[in-house]
């Protein structure tokens, strides 16, 4: 049976303050973070600049996600061969660098490539600055610790689309890479002034270096393998039409993806020195945390692309418009995670916590679910926040209870899956709302138009009005007839899309219920003082 350990004896509290250890952190995290979103509103302004099409635009996105989940699961494995501290400075330089290049790009192929160099880059940050702040932090801090990453891992995504739509309608789209190069230099400055690693990662180093074990260049082939099948089925699979697709590039795609994760899961289970490490997912803490955050970021990035597509498709609001209507949920969530934070400091079991944020995020789409195209900005605003706060009450007690029983030495491999997971699962959110969306205004506008016809007297009565209307304005019979029957045909159609959106806040409700029924099967995670979380 698993228990609470004590740290290994080498390991060491830095001498610099945690506190000013996790406010150098977080700003590459917010950075990186903020990166996945910002350049969602720009993609139409993107290809216009560089004389391309909005469909192939769309590779900017595909491109960097592809990237960033190819290096995530391995982050542990560079941290340990090149030095947390090394690996960390590192990815934040060449990211900053990376982010310039995009800004100059001056063909689509141009950007697509240093979008790869972003997402290689980017992928080291999130957890190599987890992994430092839960070594930062004593173990009865570590509520405030994943609070602190958190407050980036969170308010990023909500702010990225109305920062993006700001910059690129009031300056240029090249702006949304520009401004990372300031914030990339004060990180790296910072950072490399108050960060160091621990001393059980300076002798694991070490004993690498005395003992090097062979690289596993196959593990990372199939690794590059299946996750750019991945990420190229979400994002292209609806415009492909999934597995009806003539040319059979997503059959393709799929069977390539399933082969190289069998092959994947075969070899590094196998081998010494996996380049990914699957260890983590034996301890059903974490595994349950797993499927727990990426059903949980596949819920937000769904509606956080499914709101703004409504608010812009049928209210006719611009992107900065529709990003403002989201951005007052960021300070909630900013006070929900201090809230719990002090919550877990004080005892409270973090499965509660769990269980009660799960249930706040389905009680927020099925408010999303039954609104209406009648409704105010405001009838917006706060369905949003409760959903950004029931997921500030998940994120800092799922940290907590999925590396509470995890041995040290896998802690690294741990931070990456779960970093890994948490972007995947906003990426199977997006793609799944975005198909869904697609399939269910269809069968909506098939069943809204069932009765409409001629010998329906509310038809028959619409039409009469419509034509007396339009004649008045026209004075052409003809004309105000077919202008009466184009209006009932938008009306339809704004109906049935409506009614889709609806749909897919409704599935994000029940999956959200779901989830609750995995916090039983955790083990209770309390963060008591005076233990280090860890597992033998």
């Amino acid at each position: 049976m698993s228990r609470v350990d004590l740290a290994p004896t080498g390991a060491r509290r830095p001498a610099i303050n945690p506190w000013v250890v996790a406010a150098a952190v977080v700003i590459p995290t917010f950075m990186e973070v903020l990166d996945t979103t910002i350049a969602n509103v720009a993609l139409r302004y993107i290809a216009g600049g560089l004389s391309a099409s909005e469909v192939d635009s769309e590779w900017v996105l595909t491109s960097y996600l592809a990237a960033n989940a190819t290096i995530l699961p391995i982050s542990g494995w560079l941290a340990a061969r090149l030095g947390r501290r090394n690996y960390f400075l590192l990815s934040i330089a060449v990211f900053t660098l990376a982010s310039g290049l995009c800004g100059l790009a001056t063909s689509l192929e141009q950007i697509i490539l240093f979008r790869v160099l972003q997402g290689l880059a980017g992928g080291g940050l999130q957890p190599s600055s987890q992994g430092i702040l839960l070594d930062a932090f004593t173990a009865e801090k570590q509520g405030a610790a994943q609070t602190i990453f958190g407050v980036a891992a969170l308010l990023a995504p909500v702010l990225g689309p109305t920062l993006g739509g700001y910059l690129t309608v009031n300056y240029n789209w090249r702006w949304i890479f520009y401004i990372n190069l300031p914030v990339g230099v004060l990180a790296l400055v910072f950072c490399s002034l108050v960060v160091d690693d621990p001393d059980y990662l300076k002798e694991g180093r070490a004993e690498l270096r005395r003992r090097p074990v062979p690289f596993d260049a196959i593990g990372l082939g199939l690794l590059v393998l299946i996750m750019s099948c991945w990420e190229i089925l979400l994002s292209k699979g609806q415009q492909w039409d999934w597995y009806n697709d003539p040319f059979g590039r997503v059959q393709t795609l799929f069977i390539l993806f399933v082969l190289g994760l069998g092959g994947l899961i075969a070899r590094e289970l196998r081998i010494a020195n996996p380049v990914v490490d699957f260890r983590p997912l034996a301890e059903r803490n974490f595994a349950a945390c797993c499927l727990i955050v990426f059903c949980a970021y596949g819920v937000l990035y769904g509606a956080s692309t499914t709101l703004p597509a409504l608010l812009q498709g049928l209210f006719g609001y611009d992107a900065f418009v529709s990003g403002l209507v989201m951005s007052p949920s960021g300070i909630f969530s900013i006070l929900t995670m201090l809230v719990v934070g002090v919550l877990l400091r004080r005892g409270t079991d973090a499965r509660r916590l769990i269980a009660a944020g799960l249930l706040v995020m389905a009680a927020a789409n099925y408010w999303m679910a039954r609104m209406n195209l009648e409704i105010s900005p405001p009838q917006v605003i706060w369905p949003r926040v409760l959903l950004i706060c029931g997921l500030s009450m998940v994120f800092a007690p799922l940290n907590v209870a999925a590396f509470k029983y995890t041995p040290t030495h896998l802690r690294g491999a741990a931070v990456g899956l779960l970093a890994l997971l948490r972007n995947e699962g906003g990426s199977v959110g997006t793609s799944m709302a975005q198909t869904l969306v697609t399939r269910r205004e269809q069968l909506h506008t098939a069943r809204v138009g069932e009765f409409l016809d001629p010998l329906n007297p509310y038809v028959h009565a619409y039409a009469e009005e419509g034509r007396a209307f339009f004649l008045r304005q026209t004075g052409d019979p003809a004309a105000a007839a077919e202008m009466t029957w184009e209006t009932l045909a938008n009306l339809r159609a704004q109906q049935a899309a409506s009614l889709a959106y609806f749909d897919v806040f409704w599935l994000f409700a029940v999956l959200a219920v779901g989830l609750v029924a995995l916090v039983p099967l955790m083990k209770r995670s309390v963060v008591e003082a005076g233990e280090h979380i860890g597992a033998e």
